[in-house]
């Protein structure tokens, strides 16, 4: 089993192959990934995350990383449309459990004009590469498992990595290690553990 820092030093060079910046696998898969890891390791993966956009960014290369954090995207959304204070004010009236489904209403989620695919597809150029974080910071108000599946259908001209602060078995997503997010089954892993 490799540490989290032999893992993340891995990514650079995997990021930089000309094959995986084409994004097409050797079926012709679109170029969807997983960096999956332990979740006492997220500062550790956040750190690294800063490091490759500076590095990448920065260098004159021809490609640039773009992150998209779930949790940020969800508040521009709701500071956008004047919900924000609204949603604040009700969890401390009703709690979270109150604030769940007027959130997933609000960013319209799964539906044809999901906000958060559209934010992020309109964001997306040819020479990307998306870097997707900020998952457990979300859940449960965006699963993973879902944003990945609608994001396959608008986005397969780019790789896509999602940092996911748990273990994909290839098959199953467990979220922290512990809540199963359903299958997914068109993602790699981009570096095993």
């Amino acid at each position: 089993m490799r540490n989290i820092y032999e893992r993340l030093d891995k990514i650079l060079p995997t990021i930089m192959d000309k094959r995986f910046r084409e994004n097409k696998g050797l079926g012709n898969e679109i170029g969807f990934y997983i960096f999956d890891y332990d979740p006492k390791d997220e500062m550790a993966v956040r750190e690294h995350i800063s490091f490759l956009k500076q590095k990448i960014n920065n260098d004159g290369i021809e490609v640039t990383i773009k992150e998209f954090d779930l949790y940020e995207i969800m508040i521009k959304i709701l500071e956008s449309k004047g919900y924000l204070k609204k949603v604040f004010e009700l969890e401390e009236k009703k709690g979270t459990a109150a604030i769940l489904k007027p959130i997933k209403n609000t960013l319209r989620l799964t539906q044809k004009n999901d906000l958060v695919v559209e934010y992020i597809r309109d964001r997306v150029e040819d020479n990307d590469i998306v870097f997707l974080t900020g998952v457990g910071k979300i859940w449960p108000i965006i699963r993973s498992h879902t944003v990945l599946n609608v994001l396959h259908s608008v986005i397969d001209n780019v790789p896509l990595i999602m940092f996911y602060p748990g273990t994909y078995s290839g098959q199953d997503l467990h979220l922290f290690e512990e809540i199963s997010d359903q299958n997914y089954y068109r993602a790699f892993k981009l570096a095993e553990r």
